[in-house]
C-alpha cells in the first residue's frame, strides 16, 4: 500500500505512517476490517500494531510543507520506493492511496524495468492497471478532505481492499476468499 508521504502531526510524529491521525484512523480499521492489521486503531509505534500480509510506505520519506511535495522531494525519495519494492519479491498488488502516489507506482515500476501501458494509466478510485509482474489498484486517499466529504467512504474502500485480496490470492495461487 503507497501513500503520498507521512503527515506532518501523524505519522512523522509517531514514527510509523497512518497512525497518529484521522487519515490512519480511517485505514487501519479498513485494514482490520479486511484481515490485514492486528488491530482497528494506532496511536504510536509500539501500540502492537501488526500489517498481515501487506507493506504500508510512502512515495516521500519526510512530512513536506503543505503536505505538497515538491518534484524534487519525490525525485529524492525514488529510489527508497525503488529499492523497497524490489526487495519485497512477492508483492504483486500495489494499492495506490491516491494521485500522487499512482504516479510513484508508476514511476517505480518503470525503474524496475517493466513497460507502462500506452497510454498511461489513469487514476480513479477502483482503477486497476496491469504492469508486467504487478497489478496497482487505486484508491482515493483517505485524508479528511475525502473521508468528511463522503468522496471516500468506508464500504468504498473495503471494496478496493477485497480486489486487492483476490488479486494477491491469484498471484499466489491460493483460492479466493472473496
Amino acid at each position: 500500500m503507497l501513500g503520498l508521504a507521512p503527515a506532518a502531526n501523524g505519522g512523522n510524529r509517531t514514527g510509523r505512517i497512518f497512525t497518529g491521525d484521522s487519515s490512519g484512523d480511517f485505514l487501519w480499521a479498513a485494514l482490520h476490517r479486511a484481515g490485514l492489521a492486528s488491530q482497528p486503531t494506532s496511536t504510536h509505534r509500539a501500540d502492537g500494531l501488526r500489517a498481515i500480509g501487506c507493506w504500508v510506505t510512502a512515495a516521500v520519506k519526510c512530512a513536506p510543507p503543505g503536505n505538497k511535495p515538491l518534484p524534487s522531494e519525490r525525485g529524492n525519495c525514488a529510489p527508497y520506493l525503488v529499492g523497497e519494492l524490489a526487495a519485497l519479491d512477492t508483492v504483486r498488488v500495489v494499492l495506490a492511496l491516491g494521485a500522487f502516489a499512482w504516479d510513484a507506482a508508476l514511476s517505480t515500476l518503470a525503474a524496475l524495468g517493466e513497460d507502462l501501458p500506452r497510454p498511461k494509466p489513469r487514476f480513479g478510485h477502483g482503477a486497476e492497471a496491469r504492469v508486467g509482474l504487478w497489478t496497482l489498484l487505486g484508491s482515493y486517499h483517505p485524508s479528511q478532505q475525502n473521508t468528511f466529504t463522503g468522496r471516500l467512504t468506508p464500504a468504498m474502500l473495503d471494496v478496493v481492499l477485497r480486489r486487492a485480496g483476490q488479486l494477491a490470492a491469484v498471484e499466489a495461487g491460493l483460492p479466493d476468499r472473496g
